[in-house]
């Protein structure tokens, strides 16, 4: 119940690749935008004392990691990336998701994948619980023209993205209503 007390969260595909070249690629629901000069987003990583988890690792030692939206058309497959597979398997291999390089970013990113984002390390920060709070800055990204509206916003339900609740129920999104920045003398006179 706690796992899903807080609602719809997005579902991500984090890619990353080790110092030997190995690839890994992990569901993330915890990304969260943390700021946009510099572009920074942020993820909760479970606790990392009994053993190191290839995703963390992967980020600590090479510095670069990428965040891809989850579709429709593979939630099944992301969904499995969370079984703890051997340090030399990959999660791209095992679930047959395929992988790409965009220009000369060192982490894979899922080829499927509609929206992808390239990060650079930034700091990261041991929470009450022994969770890690990992902040990265953007340094690529990619989405279909599309989904993008006039004020540069994404419109999520143009590519069929997907959210999840606990650790395993995901949900459509669909679009309901647009509002503009909220200014106070264009308060709307919420009492007629």
């Amino acid at each position: 119940m706690i796992n899903s007390i807080s609602g719809i969260k997005p579902a991500n595909l984090v890619g990353s690749r080790s110092l030997n070249e190995i690839d890994n690629l992990a569901i993330f629901s915890s990304v969260v935008h943390l700021g946009s000069n510099p572009a920074l987003l942020g993820m909760v990583m479970r606790p990392q004392t009994s053993t190191t988890k290839d995703t963390y690792s992967n980020i600590m030692d090479t510095g670069f990691f990428t965040i891809n939206h989850v579709s429709q058309s593979f939630i099944k497959k992301a969904h499995y990336t969370s079984a703890k597979l051997e340090m030399d398997q990959s999660e791209f291999d095992i679930m047959n998701i395929e992988k790409e390089f965009i220009e000369d970013f060192y982490a894979p990113f899922v080829k499927a994948s509609a929206v992808k984002i390239g990060l650079k390390y930034v700091e990261s920060h041991s929470l009450s619980n022994e969770c890690i709070f990992i902040t990265g800055e953007v340094l690529l990204a990619e989405f279909p023209d599309k989904s993008c509206n006039e004020k540069g916003q994404l419109d999520l339900s143009s590519y069929d993205c997907v959210g999840i609740s606990g650790l395993n129920t995901y949900y459509s999104l669909s679009k309901i209503e647009s509002f503009p920045y909220v200014r106070v003398s264009e308060i709307p006179d919420f009492n007629k």
